[in-house]
This record gives C-alpha cells, sequence and structure tokens, in this order.
C-alpha cells in the first residue's frame, strides 16, 4: 500500500539527508512549454495566474510504504501530482515508474501486482518529488520522442515540441519537389539534432549540417546522431547561426528563440525553472535572431534556397514583413498555420 503523510512543521533546526532536503524542496511550479507550448495560454489572452500555493514547508510530504504494488505506488503518485497542480498527474506517474523499472507504460497494466523493490521505490519517489516541482518529464526520463524517432534530451537542450514536426513536414516536401538531387541542408539551432535527424531518417539523399551555438546542445545532438549512426550523413558544427556553415545550403531550416522578454517572465515554471533561457528568449519583440539569420541568407544559400523558419503563435506578419524589407528578392513567401490556427511557419524561395 501507499501513504500519504501531511507534515506542517518548518523543520528548524532539524538536520536532514540530502534526500531529505530535496523532498522537502517541492514548492509546485507550473509549465508551459516551448515551441507551440510555450506561449499557450498568452496566445488566446489568458496568462497564467500568480501561484497560491502553500510554503514549501507546508507541502504535503509523501512516502511509499514497503512492499508497494505497481497499481497503489500509481494511484498514490497521481494524487501527489494532482495536488501540485500537474494536468497529466496519472499519465506521469506511469512514464516515471515505467522508466524506473525499465519497462513499457503498456506493461504496468498487467502487472498491478508487481511488488517495486526498496530501491525502486526510492527512485520512483525522488522522480515524483521532482515532477511535483514541475520539472518537466522529459528532462527526469532523458527522453523524447519526435517525428517517430526517440530522442535523449537534459536541460541544455529544448524538448522538442510537436508543434516543430511541421517544420519538418515543410522540408520533405520540398525535397521531393527536387527528387533526384544531391541536397545540402542546414539546420540552424540545431539543440537536441531532432530536425536533422528527421529529415536525414526520410531523405537519405541529403547532407546535413546541423549548426548550434551552445557546445552543451551540441553534445546532446552528438549522442543522438551517434545513437543511429548518421555521422556520416550529419556533420555537427558550432556555429553563430549560419556564420560556419562550410558551404552554401539549398534549404535552410531553422527553429530560432522567438519568444518576447516580456512573454519569458510570464512563461509557466515547466519552461521558465528549466529549459534553457538563451534557446527561448528572442529579444524584446522576439525577432532578434530571426531578424539576423534573414541578413545572413545571400551569403549561404544557393540559387532558388528554400527556406522554413519557425515562429510565434502572432508573428506572421512581422516575419513576412522582415523577409519582404530584407530579402526583397524572396518568391512564394507563405505563412503555415497550426492544427490550433495559430501562426507557426513562414516558407519562401531565394
Amino acid at each position: 500500500m501507499a501513504i500519504l503523510q501531511l507534515d506542517v512543521r518548518p523543520w528548524k533546526g532539524e538536520r536532514r539527508t540530502p534526500r531529505a532536503q530535496r523532498r522537502a524542496a517541492t514548492g509546485p511550479n507550473v509549465d508551459l512549454p516551448r515551441h507551440d507550448a510555450r506561449l499557450d495560454a498568452h496566445r488566446n489572452g489568458n496568462p497564467p495566474a500568480a501561484s497560491d500555493d502553500p510554503p514549501i514547508w507546508q507541502q504535503v510530504v509523501w512516502k511509499l510504504s514497503r512492499d508497494t504494488e505497481v497499481g497503489p505506488a500509481i494511484n498514490a503518485a497521481t494524487q501527489r501530482l494532482e495536488e501540485a497542480h500537474i494536468t497529466t498527474a496519472r499519465l506521469d506517474a506511469q512514464v516515471l515508474l515505467a522508466h524506473v523499472l525499465g519497462v513499457d507504460r503498456s506493461w504496468l497494466f498487467a502487472h498491478y501486482e508487481h511488488v517495486l523493490t526498496e530501491e525502486q521505490a526510492d527512485q520512483f519517489m525522488d522522480l515524483v518529488v521532482r515532477r511535483v516541482a514541475h520539472e518537466p518529464v522529459a528532462y527526469l526520463v532523458n527522453h523524447k520522442e519526435f517525428y517517430g524517432i526517440d530522442l535523449y534530451v537534459d536541460p541544455h537542450v529544448l524538448i522538442p515540441r510537436p508543434e516543430t514536426e511541421m517544420l519538418v513536414d515543410q522540408v520533405l516536401a520540398e525535397i521531393a519537389i527536387r527528387h533526384g538531387q544531391r541536397l545540402i541542408i542546414a539546420d540552424v539551432g540545431t539543440g537536441s539534432g531532432a530536425i536533422a535527424l528527421a529529415v536525414a531518417a526520410n531523405a537519405p539523399n541529403t547532407h546535413i549540417y546541423a549548426l548550434d551555438i551552445s557546445a552543451n546542445a551540441l553534445a546532446v545532438a552528438q549522442r543522438n546522431v551517434a545513437r543511429y549512426a548518421m555521422g556520416e550523413q550529419i556533420t555537427l558544427v558550432r556555429s553563430d547561426l549560419l556564420a560556419k556553415l562550410p558551404m552554401r545550403a539549398d534549404i535552410v531550416v531553422a527553429n530560432l528563440p522567438y519568444v518576447t522578454n516580456d512573454d519569458y517572465v510570464m512563461l509557466e515554471p515547466d519552461v521558465h525553472n528549466y529549459e534553457p533561457k538563451g534557446a527561448l528568449v528572442g529579444g524584446p519583440l522576439g525577432l532578434d535572431l530571426i531578424t539576423r539569420l534573414l541578413r545572413q541568407l545571400p551569403r549561404h544559400v544557393t540559387p532558388d534556397a528554400f527556406v522554413a523558419l519557425e515562429i510565434g503563435y502572432n508573428q506572421g506578419a512581422a516575419v513576412i514583413g522582415l523577409v519582404e524589407t530584407l530579402l526583397p528578392q524572396a518568391t512564394q513567401v507563405e505563412l503555415h498555420r497550426d492544427y490550433q490556427g495559430h501562426d507557426r511557419v513562414v516558407t519562401f524561395q531565394l
């Protein structure tokens, strides 16, 4: 069985172990993912309200009793996560426990009476406490699926979002139009390597330069590239946007920081407190890096190059205006909206 305990003492003068300290630091934050989800509330004019959660030392501190089974462990964790306002509480509890046990989530449903070892129970409790603090599940399990590819992720990179798959769709459609050509593709701001790997897996007749200014992000991308043995098709380059691209590209795809300074301070804590700020914020209007990239493009692309940019939920008109001003030679400038009807991708030819 599982036990929920309430402890409202401020623990003054109490000597506490590192594990106890971690469990105490469970003050809830809240979430808004990066790319489509990073501004979900603000898109609809409903910024999140300030948290009215009690102080950390008044939070419910929970633990599992000895010989806890899978089913009760999931139920107890779900209750704790719901109390912390986690909207995906049961799913998160299942994902975290499956991770601890090294099994698929489906395995849990057929083994609700499986008894956890003490070590497994401790690992599960620690993960749940971190999730109560709104640390993203993807970082807790070092895993996120994108375009059917299982990626390693950690706090050095943004968590890939489903909306970013629209960029991959646009690139693959352009590759299909240029059927038979050996194309050079630049993935600017590659992060975990998600876009580069998705394109490479679906378009073997390409070579992709995956560029990022962050050495830590490139280390994550390298891990993912090595996992799928894509080293011959994907070249990682540390570069400020296109500055060190070794050759002109036929296609440029970029998912650059586009959150405004003002919106950043309003992001829910899942993003604000955990995902790298440098990969989120694009300046006062969210357009600083996009503008710099547009200025660089003529020096780094082939004639009739195709460009696909992910943008913020309300930046379509502004980005199209920048393209028309900075790149008057651009043609077929198009805005693509996501399934929620929000601005998501701008494409054009040079």
